[in-house]
């Protein structure tokens, strides 16, 4: 058997498919990059790769399909905040922008969302999970304010978002670096639009600021869900 044939067997024994020849189905260079490979007839977690940090290529496009989920919230702000304020009133204005990164953003990354049990439930506890963050982030920086409150809120927020993901997910070993994985991208993208949105100011400064908080955030969220549906998977031979 050639390489070529190898690679296409093993990576159908993988996921639990019949080996088919790559002439029969697809090349292997043109099979989709899996963010999770799952071993669909057992339902369990297959080995992972062991490194450090690994990004793949759907990784990325879910944090780039976020990152358009949040330019079109912060949108509304740039252009209804004051409206919003007026009509609905602080909270509910904070409301509103919550129900929307939870639906935009949940089309965004349901996609890597490879259990099938959670795959079922992903809007209910997909929806807890953005509500704890969203709840965790305005408690800490109403009563802090400031940098400060904004710090702590990545913080609390990152960790309570890592709580239900873990408890969905059953991934309660690897909480610590879910928390801080997202912590870390979540303060990179909040932080960089803030200081962008400062300097360049007006609508333009806001767009820039849900931009760079949706690519860092989403990132965060796609690595999250990476490492909860590993969790506790053997490290590869390799």
């Amino acid at each position: 058997m050639s390489d070529r044939k190898r690679a296409w067997s093993r990576l159908c024994v993988t996921i639990g498919l019949p080996f088919f020849p790559p002439s029969a189905v697809l090349p292997v260079e043109s099979a989709p990059s899996l963010c999770v490979v799952m071993n669909t007839a057992t339902r369990n977690r297959v080995p992972n790769e062991g490194s450090l940090i690994k990004f793949s290529r759907c990784q990325f496009e879910g944090s780039l399909r976020f990152g358009v989920a949040s330019v079109l919230v912060y949108a509304t702000v740039a252009f209804g905040e004051r409206w919003m304020y007026r009509h609905l009133g602080l909270l509910a204005a904070y409301g509103v922008w919550t129900l929307l990164f939870i639906s935009l953003g949940g089309l965004a990354l349901k996609p890597l969302v490879v259990q099938a049990s959670a795959k079922r439930t992903f809007w209910l506890w997909f929806s807890l999970a953005f509500f704890a963050y969203a709840a965790s982030w305005m408690a800490s920086y109403f009563i802090l304010r400031r940098a400060a409150g904004e710090w702590l809120g990545s913080l609390a927020g990152s960790a309570a978002l890592g709580v239900v993901l873990a408890a969905v997910f059953g991934a309660w070993s690897s909480y610590p670096r879910i928390a801080v994985e997202l912590f870390v991208a979540h303060s990179a993208g909040y932080f960089l639009g803030e200081w962008l949105h400062y300097s360049l100011r007006g609508k333009i400064g806001m767009l820039f600021w849900g931009a760079c908080y949706g690519l860092g955030f989403g990132l965060g969220l796609a690595r999250a869900l990476y490492l909860a549906q590993t969790a506790d998977a053997p490290q590869s031979a390799d």
